[in-house]
């Protein structure tokens, strides 16, 4: 059996499928790896979130910031925001079954018998991987319950910045949320920079990518993220980064973990899904 994490598909289903066709994809032996945010901005997020939700067994994905959006959207919350692509699952007649299943996915996944865990955009330094495990669950009951859109209502912000174990309720969940779908940047101290979007360099003074910083508790840990498109493709620190900008005209990226060394497949998606 082969195990294939795939970076950010945001919608673009047909390089999805010309993927899993190089790959030589069997639903019947392998498991796909979806690290998030798969839908919004791409042309076919309808077709994408159907498709995955339909591989059951085979899949496995965790939540990105653009798939809590939809959540958000489809709970009458959120911004509409300009290059949103997520009218046609909004006015399906299977939006509801689509939103029950996209809330019940995890935000972190981890297996043990490969020796990686995966997340949609990263952990604080503060965090070993107990906590981060413990604390994806916490988050997950609350979007799995039946009162979960008074969270979605209130989960979009930028505080607190800084984790403590005292923290409760909603400042606790956004805390939580922000990391597992927001997360670029940190400072030492386990502050979030929430704000910057670039490559490395271009952030603040003082802050670091968060894979990078000095004695973070999961830097004997090997984690798969996705998120940050201009970062791009590679491994770092023992994390592998796999979101490649596909929905910009990069590429649409997967690895496959159940080998020694893990191996790359890419495809150029040369514009095609990049919005108008």
């Amino acid at each position: 059996m082969a195990t294939y994490a795939i970076g950010d598909i945001q919608g673009c289903f047909d390089e999805l499928q010309q993927l899993l066709q190089q790959l030589n994809f069997d639903q019947t032996n392998d498991q796909l790896w979806f690290c998030g945010d798969l839908v919004n901005r791409g042309p076919k997020s309808l077709e994408t979130l159907r498709f995955v939700m339909g591989l059951g067994d085979a899949a496995v994905t965790v939540l990105g910031n653009h798939d809590l959006h939809l959540l958000a959207k489809a709970e009458g919350f959120g911004k509409q925001l300009k290059q949103d692509t997520l009218d046609e699952i909004l006015n399906a007649p299977d939006c509801d079954e689509l939103m029950h299943w996209l809330r019940h996915q995890p935000l972190l996944h981890c297996d043990s018998e490969l020796g990686y865990s995966m997340v949609h955009a990263g952990l604080p330094p503060q965090w070993d991987l107990a906590t981060a495990q413990s604390c994806a669950c916490e988050l997950e009951s609350k979007l799995r319950a039946k009162d979960y859109h008074e969270f979605i209502r209130v989960m979009y912000g930028n505080q607190p910045d800084l984790w403590s174990d005292e923290l409760e309720g909603v400042e606790r969940w956004r805390f939580i949320t922000n990391v597992f779908t927001r997360l670029r940047f940190c400072y030492p101290d386990g502050r979030l920079e929430l704000k910057a979007k670039g490559e490395p360099g271009t952030q603040k003074a003082g802050s670091l990518p968060w894979y990078d910083v000095p004695g973070r508790k999961t830097e004997n840990n090997r984690i798969v993220f996705g998120h940050w498109s201009t970062l791009g493709v590679g491994e770092r620190k023992n994390t592998l980064s796999l979101d490649g900008g596909c929905l910009w005209g990069g590429q649409l990226v997967a690895v496959r973990l159940d080998l020694d060394v893990p191996q790359w497949s890419t495809i150029n998606c040369g514009g095609a899904c990049r919005p108008s």
